[in-house]
Order: structure tokens, then C-alpha cells, then sequence
């Protein structure tokens, strides 16, 4: 398929060819562990975000958003190495960046390219803050700690030199404390109050767990209660665990504000790109859930907005499929006019963001990968399409799973088990194979082992 190939830029105009109006700012916002829906302007009628709201009647709000990896550092480290965890042995929390890729790693690219690129807050790839005053191509200005993290934001944009393009990076810890919160330990980056439990929210509708899910996710929950302390829950602590949740989520929505507040300030928007999205989300509560590295349509789907200068198709929401983790490199580098590194598969999302139209044509399929590298060990694929989404683990029973995401984004039905989908199955066992064959794990590793009955 001729779109599945990496977005190459045209030319090789060199970046100083380039004057800085025409090459944007570009600030890049990220929260933690934060599920596509939990935003008011999503639909989400038991939280209030009213920053992240502003975004998206600023900028394209895209429906079909996945992380690379549901865990922090291997999402993180396909942000800015350009390629999926598995390909480069980022498959786990605190495993550092090859070293062979720092040369290549984005927030340098940028800087050779003639932009001032500055770095906030949790960084986890693999140290939580960045490890020196410089590195990776950034400026330093603040360590995994969300007090201060946007005042330090703020401070560089009011400080940053005039006609010069800047790329700065806000990361933010929240809702992440939601782990702490679910162990009963001390949330370090927020307060929680309790209220009365007919003021939390309610369960969800896919609360219940399929039937016919697959039997490795209980068997991975089982292995560690630090992980996975709801494994005793009552639908009372799950309303609980949930009003905590988006009340993290309201948190890091004020601390954002205090950004986007600076950008009006100075009028940046002008030539701005700003893009916002998160590392992965949390189970929520759906198939009673909690953490991320399931391959859950709560755990795999991120927020993802882009605005462009000057309001460019403001408020509009979008269909396509855009991987946050592979797709960011080639993006960020359109924009910047520079080259993609060699052997980079991502695609640059900025065609249809320029563009704006809901029928533009993209990439027809977006895989995320996953390994329960702190308990059992389970891998995981999820292939998803314009319609469907293909999950495969490679151990236990239903370990394959399908679903119709028009009709059951809540996966609750897996066609799977059912004759009449059989063909469109194996379409997506064939894409599956293909990726694999293009994505072998360290350049040697291939899983289509583990696909049923290919043919």
C-alpha cells in the first residue's frame, strides 16, 4: 500500500534557507495516562476541562488517536526516537534510548534545524526528568514535578529570542496520580477530596467484562496487587476511583490553562502550531480496569488536538487514524521543513491537518504494540482500521479479538467468535503480518507466529 510509506519531505532545502515566518513555533502539550473521552469538549458530561476545551475549538480534535505502546516510557520513547518500542528494544519503563539514536532524536533534529527546542517536566525516556541542564537537544527548564512546571513554560516563552522559531515541550505528570490514589498512597501532584458517593460518577456501560475477552488480561492482573489493587473493588469504590480520576484530569486542565493564557498574551497563535495529546490513557473502570498496557479502546486511545496558525479549520473533529508515538517525528519535522531520518515508517500528519477535510485520504491502518514486561510477560497487537479493531496476545484462551468500533466502541462483542466475520478477520490477521514483516522487533524478531490460520 502506497500511503503506508514514511512521509518523506520534498526537497532538500536546507532549514536556514527557510525565514522564521515561514517556519512555525511549535509547543507540544502532554499529559500522562489520560483517555481520549475524558474531556468535556469529547462529550464527557462528569468532568469539566475547559483549557483543553479551548484547544479543541481552536484546532482539529481527532477522533481515531493511539499510542504506540500503553506504557509510559515505551510511548514516550517512540515520541522521540521516530520508531515502535519493539524495534528498538523500548519495550519497557526505565530502559534508556539506544544510544546509536540520540544523534537522531527529535528534540535535536530540531535544534540542528535552527529551533529553539525547550524541555518541561516528566521526560521518562528513560530518567523521569531530563538528565542535565541540556540534553537530547533541550533546554532543561523543569523536572517531572507539575508545581511549576507551567510557570517554567510561561517564563521561557515571555524569555524565548524574537524571530527565532521555538519547539517547547510541556509534559505534565497528571492524571497519573491516579496510580498512587488507587494503591491509597499520597497523590503527589494534586489534592483529592472526597465527596459523597451520589456525587461521583457512575460505571460505565462496558463496566462488565466480555465474556469472551481475553483470559491472559485476568491472568496479568492477578500477578501483581501493586499494580492492580482494584482486583477486590465494589462498584461503590470503581464511582470513587472514577470521580478521582477525572478530578486529576480537571488539575492538569488549570495548569494547562496557565500556558494557553501566555499564548493569548502574546498573540502566538498567529504561528503557533500547537499539538496536545498523552502517553496513553487508564482503564477507567471499563472491563473494570484500572493502569494501562491492555490494548482497551480507554487505554490505547489518546486525546490528540493540533491547532494551527492563525485558527486554520477551527473546531473541526476528525476520522483518521494518527499513531501519536511513530507519527510525531515526521509531523513536527513537515512542519519544520527538515528531513525524516532514514528508516523511520511514520506518517506526517500534517496533510490532513492542513487540509481539514474528514475524506481526506491517510493511512489506512495504525497498529500498538504491547508487553506486560512487569508481570507475566503477555505481548499484545491491536490493528486498527477505518471500521474495525483486530486485538491479538499471544497466550490464552480468545486471545484474538475484533470489534465493530462504529457500532461497539465500548468492546463488548467480539466478532472474533463469529463465522460471518471471518473474512474481514482475515484481513486483519493479513495487515497484521504485514506490519510485522516491516516492524521486526531490534531487526530480527518476527511474531507472525503468532497469528492464527493466516491463510
Amino acid at each position: 500500500m502506497k500511503n503506508l510509506k514514511p512521509t518523506l519531505l520534498c526537497g532538500m532545502m536546507l532549514p536556514a534557507a527557510l525565514s522564521a515566518q515561514e517556519r512555525p513555533n511549535i509547543l507540544y502539550i502532554m499529559t500522562d495516562q489520560q483517555t481520549a473521552n475524558a474531556m468535556s469538549c469529547a462529550g464527557n458530561t462528569d468532568l469539566r476541562t475547559p483549557n483543553m476545551d479551548k484547544l479543541a475549538e481552536r484546532g482539529i480534535r481527532f477522533t481515531n488517536a493511539y499510542c504506540s505502546m500503553p506504557l509510559s516510557g515505551p510511548s514516550r520513547g517512540a515520541m522521540f526516537t521516530g520508531y515502535m518500542p519493539g524495534e528498538v528494544g523500548l519495550l519497557e519503563n526505565g530502559t534508556p534510548m539506544p544510544d546509536s539514536l540520540h544523534s537522531t532524536s527529535l528534540g535535536v533534529l530540531m535544534n540542528k534545524a535552527g529551533y529553539t527546542c525547550a524541555y518541561a517536566g516528566k521526560w521518562h525516556v528513560h530518567t523521569n526528568s531530563l538528565p542535565d541542564k541540556q540534553a537530547f537537544g533541550f533546554e532543561n527548564l523543569h523536572g517531572h514535578n507539575d508545581f511549576g512546571l507551567a510557570e517554567a513554560a510561561v517564563s521561557f516563552l515571555q524569555r524565548k529570542k524574537k524571530g527565532q522559531p521555538f519547539f517547547l515541550v510541556a509534559s505534565f505528570d497528571n492524571p497519573h496520580n491516579i496510580c498512587e490514589y488507587a494503591r491509597k498512597q499520597n497523590t503527589p501532584y494534586a489534592t483529592i477530596k472526597e465527596p459523597a458517593l451520589e456525587d461521583c460518577p457512575g460505571l460505565p456501560s462496558n463496566f462488565a467484562v466480555n465474556p469472551y475477552d481475553a483470559t491472559a488480561l485476568a491472568f496479568e492482573k492477578k500477578q501483581n496487587h501493586r499494580l492492580y489493587p482494584t482486583h477486590d473493588y465494589t462498584p461503590d469504590d470503581w464511582r470513587r476511583y472514577r470521580n478521582a480520576y477525572y478530578r486529576l484530569v480537571e488539575t492538569v486542565d488549570a495548569e494547562i490553562g496557565k500556558i494557553i493564557a501566555e499564548l493569548d498574551r502574546q498573540d502566538l497563535w498567529k504561528n503557533t502550531v500547537i499539538i496536545f495529546t498523552s502517553d496513553h490513557g487508564d482503564g477507567c473502570g471499563a472491563h473494570q480496569w484500572n493502569q494501562k498496557t491492555v490494548l482497551y479502546e480507554e487505554v490505547a486511545n489518546v486525546p490528540f488536538i493540533v491547532c494551527l496558525p492563525k485558527g486554520k479549520h477551527a473546531g473541526k473533529i476528525l476520522p483518521q487514524l494518527i499513531n501519536n508515538g511513530v507519527d510525531l517525528m515526521p509531523s513536527i519535522c513537515d512542519w519544520a521543513g527538515i528531513n525524516v531520518p532514514g528508516k523511520r515508517q511514520g506518517v506526517s500528519f500534517r496533510p490532513i491537518v492542513e487540509n481539514g477535510s474528514a475524506d481526506k485520504q491517510h493511512q489506512p491502518y495504525i497498529v500498538t504494540e504491547t508487553s506486560f514486561a512487569q508481570t507475566a510477560s503477555t505481548r499484545g497487537w491491536m490493528l486498527r482500521t477505518s471500521q474495525y479493531k483486530y486485538v491479538l496476545y499471544d497466550t490464552g484462551k480468545n486471545r484474538e479479538q475484533l470489534y465493530d468500533m462504529e457500532t461497539d466502541r465500548g468492546e463488548m462483542r467480539n466478532l472474533a467468535i463469529e463465522k460471518k466475520y471471518a473474512d474481514i478477520l482475515l484481513q486483519h490477521r493479513e495487515l497484521l503480518a504485514e506490519w510485522m514483516k516491516k516492524h521486526q522487533e531490534n531487526g530480527k524478531t518476527l511474531f507472525t507466529r503468532f497469528i492464527p490460520n493466516l491463510h
